[in-house]
């Protein structure tokens, strides 16, 4: 089984779309890598996140803003032999994205924002009080770069 590029950004989207759970690569204020797991809607080449309005995360974000987010799915074990451990490999298709956070702190855009995650998650839109508005982190990430493989498909 040969890993392949995946160059049709209908087929991005549809790995982007599949997954429930992307994780985000940032740098830490001490140089060191930090990664956290997000829920998070997809548009137009914008990723979109939320968070507690504070806390380790968004200082790292604020301070540097440059991350990568990986998108995985499809994971299905594969072998040619089940005696021999060497024939084994997992079949996947993954997507990684290069890119920048913006945050917002517009009343407004917060939340369209956090209807565009829940839409994903519950199909809906909701309204949302001041308080629980203001007291959210809303951030996007404007894509850079999309890099996208599949093995086994």
């Amino acid at each position: 089984m040969k890993t392949l590029l995946i160059t049709k950004q209908t087929e991005i989207e549809e790995v982007i779309n599949q997954c429930d759970v992307c994780y985000i690569g940032m740098v830490d204020l001490e140089g060191k890598p930090y990664t956290l797991p997000y829920n998070f809607a997809y548009e137009e080449n914008v990723i979109y996140l939320h968070s507690a309005p504070f806390g380790k995360k968004i200082d790292i974000l604020k301070a540097n803003p440059e991350v990568s987010i990986v998108f995985s799915t499809g994971h299905d074990l594969h072998f040619h032999d089940i005696e021999v451990g060497c024939s084994y490999s997992m079949k996947f298709k993954s997507v990684i994205v290069y890119g920048h956070v913006e945050f917002t702190e517009d009343i407004d855009e917060k939340t369209v924002w956090m209807n565009k995650i829940m839409q994903k998650y519950t199909h809906r839109d909701f309204t949302y009080s001041l308080p629980a508005i203001k007291n959210v982190a809303c951030f996007k990430v404007v894509i850079d770069k999309i890099t996208a493989r599949q093995r086994g498909y």
